[in-house]
């Protein structure tokens, strides 16, 4: 809940949207959402990690508030929208998480702090943002993209946000890294009916492509046969008539997924 994107650059109006965290204005108070971004790359899951600005490294999930006259998956696509620069993504909630004693006031003073000082707000505005540092309870989201359409987009209260391999994460605030731990679990459970396969992927892909990112996402091998026929069987591919050319060894064929833009 700390990288909210709303907080992030300026409104058209030209206020600061820090100034639109005060006193929980327009909110739901108390009940947030922190969202895993799922990317491939090179034969590697990736999440798209903040680091947030406190004068030392500490990382959380893209996260924000649900606006008054929005719903809850509108404001997921929203948040992930703000932080990715894309629409084009498979969004499913995968829980919600509200122990008792979760709360971000560990981290509220150094990360506001600086951000009001570098926005030059009135240091008042701190005790206007208190009610975020009360407990939350959050639902995690998670949303699967094609990486190389992606331009991760930094908060003012971030140093970096960059993409980090799902195998070598660091510490994240809170329960953060278990939230990634159960979307990547749920994303496994749902990989195959949901065709998820596919929405990490580029618009085009070769069935060797696909076989490697199942290898990924299960962390073992499937042979080569039998793969292509379980993924042909799932009838969800069409096979694109352009294949690659210029080698001496007979190319692969190219397959895409029209449900993913909205052809059926």
């Amino acid at each position: 809940m700390l990288t909210d994107s709303t907080a992030a650059n300026t409104e058209t109006s030209g206020q600061p949207r820090l100034e639109r965290l005060r006193q929980g204005q327009n909110f739901i108070q108390q009940l947030s959402i922190d969202c895993v971004i799922v990317g491939y790359e090179a034969n590697k899951l990736k999440v798209l990690v903040p680091n947030l600005d406190v004068g030392e490294d500490l990382f959380a999930l893209p996260s924000g508030f649900i606006r008054q006259e929005e719903g809850i998956e509108g404001a997921a696509r929203r948040i992930i929208a703000d932080r990715t620069g894309i629409t084009d993504f498979y969004l499913h909630q995968f829980g919600v998480y509200g122990t008792a004693g979760r709360t971000n006031r560990p981290y509220f003073d150094r990360l506001i702090g600086g951000a009001l000082e570098r926005q030059g707000l009135d240091p008042g505005v701190t005790d206007e943002l208190q009610w975020i540092t009360r407990r939350f309870v959050s639902i995690g989201y998670y949303a699967l993209v094609d990486l190389t359409t992606v331009s991760p987009t930094k908060t003012p209260v971030d140093t970096a946000i960059e993409w980090t391999e799902v195998n070598a994460l660091p510490t994240l605030i809170m329960d953060h890294n278990e939230m990634i731990a159960d979307a990547l679990a749920t994303i496994r459970l749902q990989f195959d009916e949901g065709r998820l396969a596919f929405y990490l992927l580029p618009a085009q892909f070769t069935m060797k492509e696909v076989k490697k990112l199942y290898e990924t996402v299960f962390q073992r091998p499937f042979a080569r046969n039998n793969f292509q026929k379980k993924i042909l069987d799932l009838d969800a591919l069409e096979r694109v008539s352009k294949k690659f050319t210029g080698a001496s060894h007979r190319a692969p064929y190219l397959y895409r997924f029209p449900r993913r833009w909205g052809e059926y």
